[in-house]
This record gives C-alpha cells, structure tokens and sequence, in this order.
C-alpha cells in the first residue's frame, strides 16, 4: 500500500467499508458525451425563441454581416484591392469593433475611433518628424518620452466623468494608435502612407457601419431610451397600488400567483435602471434627428425624470417591508385609515399613469395638474387623519385589547404610521416626477393634447372626403 490513505464509512450496522475512489472509465465518458449531446440540441430552440422574442436581435446579426460582407469587397475586387492594399484588414476590424446594437452607440464608437485615429496619427507622425531631425541618438529618447507621457494623460483622462461617459472608447483608441505609429515610426521609413492607408481604410470601414446602422431597420437608443422610461412609469404605478391594496384588502389571503407577484415587484425594474438609462442617454446625443425626436431633443431631462421615479421606488421598497410585516389582527385604527390610505395610491397611481401616457404620446395633458391637486387634497386629508391622536383613539376604542396586549397595539399603531408617513412622502416624490416631466414637454415641444385631437379629427373627416 505505501503512503496511500484508505477512507473508511460506518454502515448503520456498525460494519465498515473502504471507500474506493471512482476510476475514469468509459462510462462516465459517455454520460458526458450524452449530456454534452442534449446540450447542443436544446441550445437551438433556445437561441430561436430568443429571435422571435425580439426580432430585431435578428436584424441586428443580418445588418452587422450586410456591413462586413461590403467592406470585403475591398479584398475580393482587385481595383479595390489596389487602392487600399493590404491595410483593407483595418477596415474590416473597424466594423467587428464598431459596429453596435443602436445606431446612436455605432454613431458614438465611430466618430470616436476616427477622430482618435486622426489625431493620433498625426501627432505621431509631427513627433517623429522632429525626433528624426534631432538625431539618430536623440531620436529614441523623444520617442520615447512623448509616448510616456501622451499613453499616461490619456490614461488618466479616462477617469474624468465627463470623457468617461462620451469619449472612453476614444481615449483607448488613441493610445492605441499613437503606440503603433510611433513605434512602427522607428523603422518604418514611409510612415505617412502607412497613416495615411489606415486612416483612411477606418473612414471606409466606418462609414458602412453608419449607412448600415442607419438605413437598415435602425434601432434607436433615443426611442429605447423614451420606451423605457413609460414602461418603468407604468410598473410603478401598478406596484404602488397593488401593494397599498394587498396591505388594506388582500391580507387574508395567503396565495399569490406569480403574475401578481411580478406585478408588485415591477418598480425595482425602477430601481435598476440608472446604468442602462445613462447608457441610452450617451448614445441617443449622437442621433441625428429621427421621428418625433428632433435635432438636440432634451435626453437629459429623461435622466431626471428617471431619478425621480428611482427616489419614488426606494419609498415603495420600504413599503414592501411594511406590507411584508403586516400583522393578521385587523385593528380599530388600520379602518379608520385604510380608505384615505387607498384613496391615496390610487390618486398617486393615477398620476403615474397619466405622466406615463402624457410621455408616451408626447403631449401636454390638460388633467395632470388636476390629478395632482386631488392627490395633495387626499395627503392633506391623510394628515389630518394622522393629526387626530389615532393611539389614544385605538386604546379607548378596544380597553380590553389594550390592557391584554399593548405591545401588539403599539406594534400595529407603529406599522399604520409608518405606511401613512410612506405614502404621503411618496405623495411628494410623485408631485417631483410630474414637474420633471411637465419640464420634458416644455424643452421637447410636446404638442398640447387639444390640438392633437383636433389633428385626429381633422384625419378622419378627411379620410371619407378623399375616399369619395
């Protein structure tokens, strides 16, 4: 036996067994051939429900190939070939970096790989010109120096919020391309055909990414970007209301479907979406104008209409909480309140949802500034409720609940307040979100909802007239 190490297991009969390791035969090789075997059967079905989910994923692969099928031509015919030469590789590698989802992303990586490029090139190019003049021992030192330096202070610019939000891509590219000119500088003698080829084979490679992006199917970040703003309006209304429901109404019951469940927990979409809104917000400024979004649309405000409901939801998640803890016994005081506490929800629900339709069809609503009064009416009504001694009321009502357990009162007592003081904060996080978006029609020009009816009208009369 040597060294080795027997393992022994006690059987419930007291008798032992030595423990033999599993030997690597052919039957576990063909269990993980078979399940390897599954795997790349189930994998189809699976990548073919993810298309026909979102069909534009679809569109996006087709585009992606129509723009890199394009660029090599520049391979395959020979006077193309001819002109560019070998360097036609760089445009194909434009377009397998550059090329993304939306066109506002593509628009971005493209106008930030060529202006790295360009400045890149050229400055290398001017560095190499007086290195060269200064002498053949002098010469690696400057190289040198001004590649430290330039590769640092693009580095360091990197963590700048402002470049790190619109130019990091750019950044990464220029240091990239200034290490590959200068050094290639050093022992290349035609360094400026050299820059000058690649340049240009970017400019090519780019510009089928934008006519692509553009022309085929375009998917905007712009219009991503206003969908899911009024998507998340839309959830947190309906988590707003079904919880304070649940709370007030639906305590006895025990069984929640999943449907309900997604329902109730739709606003931490909400909460979890400040990257992708800044994401989409950076790509949409470098549209061009498209549908109803014009030139310079005002995509910053949706970021403060986006924090706004995010400060709203984190109220909502410490309803959940209250919700969560909510006691069986029906108290006194949980009747007392529970229809102004329903009427609240449902007045701050329906303001929500008024500022996801007014978002939705881009027009000045004439009733938010009535649904808003009538949800501060009811937050008033609420504090009055709240002001009238509610826990001396509670214990006169039930003395003998009270004296048997006043622990359970306080508890009970504590839960209301804290949901009323919930909902009249989120009352006022509501009112924040509708001066953001009354603000976003303001600076994107939403049309007033009167003369987008009339315009409707207008359009049906017309179109029996031409009919006839």
């Amino acid at each position: 036996m040597g060294n080795e190490v027997e393992w022994r297991i006690k059987a419930g009969d007291g008798s032992s067994e030595i423990l033999v390791p599993e030997r690597f035969g052919i039957g576990r090789i063909r269990h993980w051939i078979v399940r390897l075997g599954l795997k790349l059967l189930i994998f189809p079905k699976k990548a073919w429900e993810l298309g026909v989910n979102d069909p534009r994923k679809f569109i996006h692969a087709i585009k992606v190939a129509i723009a890199l099928t394009l660029v090599s031509l520049f391979y395959y015919v020979k006077p193309l070939y001819d002109g560019v030469g070998g360097n036609a590789m760089w445009a194909v590698m434009t377009v397998v970096v550059v090329f993304q989802y939306t066109a506002g992303d593509t628009i971005s990586k493209t106008i930030n790989r060529i202006c790295a490029t360009s400045i890149a090139g050229f400055l290398a190019i001017g560095v190499h010109w007086v290195a060269n003049r200064a002498g053949d021992h002098v010469e690696p030192i400057i190289e040198g120096v001004s590649l430290f330096l330039l590769a640092s202070a693009a580095t360091f610019s990197r963590f700048i919020p402002t470049i790190k939000a619109r130019f990091d891509y750019g950044a990464v590219i220029f240091i990239l391309t200034y290490s590959l000119v200068s050094i290639s500088g050093y022992r290349v003698d035609e360094l400026w055909d050299m820059a000058m080829q690649r340049i240009f084979t970017i400019i090519i490679g780019t510009s089928f990414c934008i006519i692509t992006s553009i022309t085929v199917c375009p998917i905007w970040a712009g219009q991503e970007l206003h969908v899911s703003i009024t998507s998340n309006m839309d959830k947190l209304a309906n988590s707003l209301d079904g919880l304070v429901a649940q709370y007030f109404i639906d305590q006895t019951s025990s069984v929640i479907d999943h449907e309900s469940d997604k329902t109730l927990l739709g606003y931490k979409c909400v909460l979890s979406s400040k990257a992708a809104e800044d994401s989409m917000a950076n790509a949409a400024r470098w549209e061009p104008a498209h549908g109803r979004f014009r030139f310079r649309h005002p995509w910053k405000q949706y970021l403060k209409v986006g924090a706004s409901m995010r400060s709203c939801a984190s109220c909502l998640d410490a309803l959940v909480g209250c919700v969560n803890l909510e006691s069986k016994d029906n108290s006194d005081m949980k009747e007392q309140i529970s229809g102004v506490c329903l009427r609240m929800s449902s007045n701050c629900a329906s303001v929500i949802r008024e500022l996801a339709k007014m978002s939705q069809n881009m027009t000045k609503s004439l009733s938010v500034d009535i649904l808003v009064g009538k949800m501060n009416n009811t937050a008033q009504e609420l504090q009055e409720v709240l002001k009238s001694n509610p826990i001396n009321n509670n214990n006169d009502a039930n003395p003998t609940k009270a004296q048997s357990s006043p622990q359970l009162v306080l508890m009970e007592t504590f839960q209301l307040l804290t949901l009323a003081s919930l909902l009249l904060e989120i009352a006022a996080r509501v009112e924040d979100i509708a001066k953001d978006v009354q603000q976003l029609a303001d600076l994107a020009h939403f049309l007033p909802e009167i003369s987008v009816k009339a315009l409707k009208q207008e359009k049906d009369l017309e179109g029996p007239c031409s009919q006839n």
